[in-house]
């Protein structure tokens, strides 16, 4: 597939190594006739070795047949999480490497997950869009205040901290976004 058309969480194969992209930036050059360049952030599958990887629009990159399997989080092991696939019950173990970033925002029973496969190996997560967390600790909303959206610190009960809206208060339920990492509305 070409450069162009490779998103986030596409797995894609280069000098022989199979790699699963996890950031991409485009830069477009100013001026006339430039090509339009994107800086792929790549990590080994399996392993999480990071690679950065330039390529024009026009490059093209083999796509890898990768497996999705619906799976919710079952316990932690050690360091690994553990899921269950939805359907036939197989547990799927990742390291904490491969779950990375996304380890903030799983929390017991935890559904709606996809665990991806490549040649019968679990080698990466996909989280649901949204994910419903709770406040554990957040400052007191300022009485009188004005009356505009002023963000404050929240932590939740994974131990990551975003920024919520001044009406939020501890204890409250909310959603946060797993792709941004940004408060979505109340549960």
């Amino acid at each position: 597939m070409k450069a162009s058309d490779i998103k986030r969480g596409n797995v894609v194969e280069y000098n022989n190594t199979v790699y699963q992209v996890r950031d991409i930036e485009r830069s477009a050059p100013q001026g006339r006739g430039g090509n339009v360049t994107f800086r792929f952030t790549l990590y080994s599958v399996p392993g999480g070795q990071k690679y950065d990887l330039s390529l024009r629009a026009e490059d093209e990159l083999k796509e890898v047949e990768l497996s999705r399997r619906m799976a919710t989080f079952s316990y932690k092991d050690g360091e690994a999480f553990v899921f269950l696939d939805a359907e036939d019950y197989t547990p799927y173990q990742l390291d904490a490497d491969v779950v990375g970033d996304a380890a903030g925002y799983i929390t017991d029973g935890l559904e709606g997950c996809y665990v991806q496969i490549i040649d019968d190996q679990p080698v990466g997560l996909q989280l649901p869009q949204n994910v419903t967390l709770e406040v554990v600790d957040t400052p007191p909303e300022l009485k009188g205040g004005t009356a505009t959206k002023r963000p404050k610190p929240a932590r939740l009960n994974t131990g990551i901290e975003i920024m919520v809206p001044e009406y939020i208060a501890n204890g409250e339920r909310i959603l946060v976004n797993t792709v941004t990492g940004e408060y979505a509305g109340r549960a």
